[in-house]
């Protein structure tokens, strides 16, 4: 759980803002940034994006002759692939979002997560061994956000965090994005990936419960590639997020995707609300 040293404020919205998490997969695709920013440009909510770039900062740890080193799936990150990271997440992945976005017409601003003190970070201890400058956010200045949404400005953000030594830290992205999507009272976050949504029996679900979804882990129907992306999800809904959801491009312009809520949660019987509103805003 995010411990917010920064109270989030009440929101000036009719309606809560929503969370789009961008995977690397596809942040160097041309068309896909296009299509995305046009999605984004017809929102009738304010939004707030977190971005990766995993891909693109392997390449270049490669071109510059640093082997990449990885833990249980987390890159070790020593000062040299610090660097690297700042380079690509805060520079050309950053960037190259926002262009599009502002040629669409949208208000974007690309941000660290450093800028400001947007995310603050201490060291991640793993048990499989030192991960170097790779940290879990402990705050999040919602303040910075919601003051930007409310001039109108999607913030763009590199997941970075500022550590108390005044360095930075290296932040899985699904974990920043649900840290921040908790902090600024989001009902959505959207985690967009390379697949549509959750198949069972080869049939898109959707929607899943937690305890669902969690039943299909423990039987292998969720397998492979697909547990971490619905970990996340579940991770997400677990920090009090009303839904997650995996899709892919084509899944959010169409209202597809798996819409994943708690067992508690009032939205239970209503998921089916997000695919309408997505659809909605396809067709503007």
């Amino acid at each position: 759980m995010t411990t917010a040293t920064h109270p989030t404020p009440p929101s000036p919205f009719a309606a809560p803002p929503i969370l789009l998490k961008i995977g690397g997969n596809d942040i160097d695709d041309p068309d896909f940034l296009r299509n995305l920013a046009a999605y984004v440009a017809a929102l009738d909510r304010p939004a707030v994006i977190v971005h990766g770039g995993g891909k693109e900062i392997g390449q270049l740890q490669t071109a510059l002759g640093i082997v990449p080193q990885w833990v249980d799936g987390l890159r070790v990150t020593d000062e040299a692939t610090l660097t690297v990271v700042e380079m690509v997440l805060c520079g050309s992945v950053n960037k190259r979002l926002v262009r599009q976005l502002i040629a669409a017409g949208v208000e974007a601003q690309g941000l660290s997560g450093t800028d400001r003190g947007l995310l603050r970070g201490v060291r991640l201890q793993h048990p499989g061994g030192d991960l170097g400058r790779v940290g879990t956010i402990t705050a999040v200045r919602a303040d910075v956000l919601l003051g930007l949404l409310a001039a109108g400005v999607i913030p763009v953000i590199a997941p970075l965090a500022l550590g108390d030594d005044g360095g930075a830290y290296n932040v899985n992205a699904d974990h920043a994005a649900a840290a921040i999507a908790e902090a600024i009272g989001a009902t959505r976050i959207v985690f967009l990936t390379n697949v549509s949504a959750v198949l069972v029996d080869g049939r898109p679900q959707p929607s899943l419960s937690a305890a669902q979804a969690q039943a299909l882990i423990a039987s292998g129907v969720i397998s492979g590639g697909m547990i971490p992306k619905v970990q996340t999800a579940l991770h997400a809904v677990a920090l009090g997020i009303p839904q997650a959801v995996i899709t892919d491009l084509a899944g959010l312009q169409s209202g597809g995707g798996t819409v994943f809520y708690g067992d508690a949660s009032p939205l239970a019987a209503t998921a089916s609300a997000y695919n309408a509103a997505s659809a909605s805003a396809a067709a503007r």
